[in-house]
């Protein structure tokens, strides 16, 4: 059994995601402790919990302690299977995030799965889905994981009640990726949103978001305005933009709106977030290199990805790997504020 602290790095839930990931792909049983430790709600989360829940039932593992405010648990994985299942978060908790968890593991088993997610699809501290089915998954399919992402429908913090399906194709392997710098930006493109709004506020989003990318030198931008409703859940808007670049690999940004911001004011955060990552230069965004991490870590051969920061989450992903997998991560760090990391990745058994 590998023990795992929560408190190490960045200390948040994506330790336990990615230690709980990695305990199914290697078929390692994990302690993982001091959980949240530092956060203002220590322990686990509704999100947490579903989200171990979900590992465990995709994997035929045991799980021990996952209530709510735990601080330690045990996670002992099987066999990975697919199929259909369903889990509901029951609150605002991300969708997203269980779904990041979900996507990489589910690839590892021998049949295909289908997994409808109800909770949040945006909502603060975790990827919007359109994110993550514009940026993440394309990126996954690149290095050897067929998945796709319907959105239901939107669900916003502090009510919830989103909905999103995810479809997972048993990978054949993951291959080595060398994507270091991003090369020219042939077009930007994104999404803008309001739910249970007036549909205006979506076009003053939008309208925002362009002109500064104008400002900036961009123009072939291409944003698509979607509005709606969502009976079960409240008001809510937000912006995904990300560049398509002569790489295969998107670099994305977001902003959601909130009460205090008014429209406008979000399209800049979300164009100003844009810009930020592609001043790097670099082939992926700061995010997307969390998520790709502990998967060219685990495909065989040599991968050179070159990432717009190394974030926390990014420092904590690579000391994971290296505790299960024995990988030795190679960090080059460039005065614009970019980096370089070379890895030998291990694929891991199939028994």
């Amino acid at each position: 059994m590998i023990e795992v602290d929560g408190s190490y790095g960045e200390g948040g839930g994506q330790i336990l995601r990615g230690a709980v990931f990695l305990s199914c792909v290697t078929r390692t049983p994990v302690r993982v402790y001091n959980i949240r430790a530092r956060r203002p709600k220590p322990g686990l989360q509704p999100q947490h919990i579903v989200g171990l829940k979900a590992a465990a039932e995709v994997s035929g593992g045991t799980l021990d302690v996952a209530e709510l405010g735990s601080c330690e648990i045990r996670f002992s994985p099987g066999a990975v299977a697919g199929g259909t299942y369903t889990f509901e978060i029951g609150t605002a908790g991300s969708a997203m995030l269980v779904a990041q968890e979900l996507v990489p593991i589910l690839a590892f088993a021998e049949g295909a799965s289908e997994v409808k997610i109800v909770g949040g699809t945006d909502v603060p501290w975790s990827p919007p889905v359109d994110y993550f089915r514009n940026v993440a998954i394309p990126a996954f399919k690149i290095i050897g994981i067929e998945a796709s992402v319907e959105l239901v429908r939107r669900g916003h913090f502090p009510r919830g009640a989103g909905e999103v399906r995810l479809s997972v194709a048993p990978s054949k392997g993951l291959n080595p990726v060398k994507a270091v710098e991003r090369g020219r930006v042939e077009t930007i493109r994104g999404v803008s949103h309001c739910t249970n709004l007036p549909s205006h506020v979506a076009s003053r989003q939008t309208s925002s978001m362009e002109r500064a990318l104008r400002r900036a030198g961009y123009e072939n931008i291409r944003i698509v305005i979607e509005t709606g409703t969502n009976p079960l859940g409240g008001p809510g808007s937000g912006i995904a933009v990300w560049a398509e670049t002569s790489t295969e690999f998107r670099i994305g940004a977001d902003a959601l709106g909130s009460k205090e911001r008014r429209a406008e004011e979000v399209g800049e955060i979300a164009a100003g977030k844009l810009l930020e990552e592609l001043q790097s230069g670099m082939a992926l965004d700061s995010h997307l290199g969390d998520m790709l991490i502990p998967l060219v870590a685990l495909a065989g051969g040599v991968s050179k990805i070159g990432v717009s920061k190394i974030t926390p989450h990014s420092e904590t992903m690579i000391w994971l790997c290296s505790k299960f997998l024995g990988t030795r991560f190679e960090i080059e760090r460039l005065k614009g504020g970019g980096a370089v990391i070379e890895v030998e990745g291990k694929a891991p058994s199939r028994k």
